[in-house]
């Protein structure tokens, strides 16, 4: 989400031993992903399942701030709006690298350090391993821009202890390693300063379990622990407005905190929260590809609506003012039927991932 650059190669590959180290390169952007990154990761991804002499894949990056910002939704407004199923096709192309992530059948060890949100999870989160550097944090922000969080977040949001991924998914709020770790979604907390040493011993074909479990380090329980009581209690309704009731109600040494997630939550898109939640609650019955057939569905039809999408990037991104004016402007105005309309079936046009089994098969 962030600027685009002159650079002329975001996305480098070297192949040292028998370690693939993939390097996000587009430091001036904080490394947003575009079609062409995505296509060339996939792209990768084929090579180094078919190569005997890879043994497993690192990913790292060179901006000092950021694993990646996300993918870059100034791209999909700006294909959206010239051609929309040019505007699909980038949504369907990143859901299905995100399950092709999930079916790479040899290690994957992303060093990350910085930020990591959006389309930067979805190429991280489905591989055998995840390592957070000290500077590391998670976020799906994405109802703060009308849209919500896609990737197949929501399989893992549904998936986190208690009422954690609802707070995080609706939020948008960032969460350091402790945190993260505490929740299941990186496995090792290493400092960057080991990341070479890493990918040294990868390269020499060490085993990769004990080459990141010797360099963890216990972070303690992260900033959420004291307050996990209270979004268990808030995010356990059935209903946006009775979260932000719950909320408004809490007392005691929570209420400075309570307070201002209700206040971030009212500045974001009244429909992207409604469907976030709907979409994180079914998604508890669904696996990773039904999941994700149901991201291609809801972005279809919020790129087809031509609604808090395009004008939360507007404001954010574009215009910079940070004053959305959201449609319907109000949770109450949001309906059932609205909401239905953006869940139903999409009939011939439904994004048909290929089974595991054929994943698995077409590597041969």
């Amino acid at each position: 989400m962030a600027e685009p650059t002159a650079e002329t190669e975001p996305l480098k590959l070297e192949i040292r031993g028998s370690a693939a180290i993939l390097t996000l390169a587009r430091t001036k952007a904080l490394n947003a992903l575009t079609a062409g990154m995505r296509a060339s990761l996939s792209t990768h991804l084929w090579s180094f399942a078919r190569d005997p002499q890879v043994y497993a894949v690192v990913m790292q990056s060179e901006s000092p701030r950021a694993f990646s910002a996300g993918s870059d939704v100034r791209e999909v407004i700006g294909l959206a709006r010239e051609d929309l199923a040019a505007g699909r096709k980038t949504f369907a192309d990143e859901y299905a690298l995100n399950w092709q992530c999930e079916c790479f059948s040899k290690p994957t060890v992303p060093l990350m350090n910085g930020m990591v949100m959006g389309g930067g999870v979805g190429i991280t989160q489905y591989g055998t391993h995840r390592v957070a550097g000290e500077n590391y944090t998670f976020a799906m922000p994405e109802t703060a821009i009308g849209l919500f969080p896609d990737i197949g977040a929501a399989h893992v949001l549904a998936r986190l202890p208690g009422h954690t991924g609802q707070y995080l998914g609706l939020t948008g709020r960032s969460i350091g390693r402790a945190d993260a770790y505490a929740l299941g979604l990186v496995t090792h907390c290493i400092d960057a300063e080991h990341f070479d040493a890493i990918i040294a011993d990868v390269a020499d074909t060490w085993p990769v379990d004990p080459a990141l479990d010797n360099r963890h380090k216990n972070c303690g329980p992260g900033d959420l622990a004291p307050y996990r009581d209270v979004i268990d209690r808030c995010f356990s309704a059935p209903h946006v407005e009775e979260i932000v009731v719950r909320l408004l109600a809490v007392t005691g040494d929570a209420k400075e905190w309570a307070q201002g997630v209700a206040a971030d939550l009212a500045r974001r898109s009244p429909l992207a929260l409604k469907i976030t939640h709907r979409h994180i609650h079914e998604a508890a019955a669904l696996d990773l590809r039904q999941t994700l057939q149901v991201d291609y569905r809801l972005a279809s039809r919020i790129l087809e609506a031509n609604g808090d999408f395009y004008e939360g990037v507007r404001a954010a991104l574009v215009d910079k003012d940070n004053a959305p004016k959201w449609q319907p402007a109000r949770l109450e105005d949001v309906t059932y039927a609205m909401l239905d309309a953006y869940f139903k079936t999409l009939g011939s046009g439904e994004l048909v991932l290929p089974t595991r089994e054929n994943m698995q098969e077409a590597r041969a």
